[in-house]
């Protein structure tokens, strides 16, 4: 199994070698070298890395000759990040739904997704330029490269592809999540426009408040 397809983060090599390690228990950077046959050093420079991509943290000390050794272990809540599990029962879920409900029921309950995934986030602070800027980089956050251009009447968030592709497959209900999670983000009316050809993309168009 390559590397990306473990992690989706793009975790490889030692990294994804030394996160299997503290998936499994606790370890001193030591512990790791010789696991591994590193040098402290160098499994000390990618636990750094680690611990800023919010992967692995400090958990305690272990007793040793001398000056305890401290341990590291994978953050509980990494352990979402790190799983493929939620792709094919996300889609498989949204099939499921889609099969059993009404289109308008469907859209609803999307809608309702997107607000409720949105209410988890901090509020965004300025204007909505500044809003519509903070929810592009939000969207970078998790995975999503886009970009923002103004048009006539407010802004387009653009992807370069789809954040949610690969687990639904360019179902356009799915974008009303989306749709809402902006609306809700930036506080102003966001419209999906998204592609869904053989490399879809995500586009929404943000109404800027009129001046009165």
């Amino acid at each position: 199994m390559s590397p990306d397809s473990r992690h989706p983060r793009g975790l490889g090599g030692t990294r994804e070698r030394i996160v299997d390690l503290l998936r499994r228990s606790a370890l001193t950077a030591n512990d790791i070298a010789d696991r591994l046959g590193l040098t402290h050093n160098a499994v000390r420079a990618h636990l750094v890395t680690l611990q800023r991509e919010g992967l692995v943290r400090e958990s305690g000390r272990q007793p040793t000759v001398g000056r305890p050794a401290t341990l590291y272990e994978v953050i509980p809540t990494a352990e979402a990040l790190l799983s493929r599990a939620y792709i094919p029962f996300v889609a498989e879920l949204v099939r499921v739904l889609g099969e059993r409900l009404p289109r308008e029921d469907l859209d609803e309950l999307m809608h309702t997704v997107g607000r409720r995934v949105a209410a988890g986030q901090p509020r965004l602070r300025g204007g909505v330029a500044e809003r519509v800027e903070a929810a592009s980089a939000l969207l970078e956050e998790l995975g999503g490269l886009n970009a923002v251009a103004p048009v006539e009447g407010g802004y387009v968030i653009r992807g370069y592809g789809c954040l949610l592709a690969e687990a639904t497959h360019g179902r356009p209900e799915v974008c009303r999540a989306m749709q809402s999670f902006l609306a809700e983000l930036v506080e102003a009316p966001v419209r999906e426009r998204c592609e869904r050809g053989e490399r879809p993309r995500c586009r929404f168009e943000v109404a800027a408040p009129q001046a009165s």
